[in-house]
This record gives C-alpha cells, structure tokens and sequence, in this order.
C-alpha cells in the first residue's frame, strides 16, 4: 500500500517596501544557553538581529522633490530596537516591517 507524504509547500512572494521602509527577517532564536542548557520555546527570547530583505526607494524631501536614498542595503545583518517594526507573515515567512531609523547598527 502507498503512502501519501505531504511537502511544505513554499511560496514565494515578492514584497517591496515603500519609501524609508525596511522587510528585515530575524535571527532564528537560540535554542541552547552557551552552558549546553536546552530552552523551551516559552523562554526564547526574540532576537533583535537580522538580515534586510528589502529596501524602499528613500524618504521624500518636501522642500526639493527629491529623494534621499537609503544607507542601508539589501543583505544587511541589522541590530534593531526591542520593539521595532511590524510582524508580517507571508506564506511560511515571519518577518518585520521598519523604518530604517528602527535600526541601531549595521554587523559588518
């Protein structure tokens, strides 16, 4: 007799921030203490790290029309604040939406 065997099915969806927006995609939390303690998913603290999915075009400047481009870039591994941005989920996907000024710094 056969069996069925279900696959995750992954969805790619393209998603484009606007103006000084960021999609940043966390850091999968740690598992394990650095004393080889196991953690419960209940006590994972979230990570404030990342790496920059996607970029916006820039901030529109009122005075001149123009717009003043991002310093950040896709690919970026980002540090950014507790309580930054906002959790979207796209397909199986977690990620967050954020001003670039959520950001405190860049990893190089």
């Amino acid at each position: 007799m056969a069996t069925a065997t279900k696959t995750k099915k992954s969805t790619k969806v393209d998603i484009r921030p606007l103006h000084d927006k960021i999609i940043v995609r966390r850091d999968e939390a740690e598992g394990v203490t650095e004393s080889g303690i196991y953690l419960p998913e209940s006590s994972k603290e979230r990570p404030k790290t990342g790496t920059i999915e996607a970029v916006g075009n820039g901030k529109l400047n009122t005075e001149t029309g123009e717009r003043t481009p991002l310093t950040l870039k896709k690919g970026d591994k980002v540090i950014f604040t507790s309580y930054a941005g906002t959790e979207i989920k796209l397909g199986d996907d977690e990620l967050l939406i954020m001003s670039e000024d959520d950001v405190l710094a860049v990893i190089d």
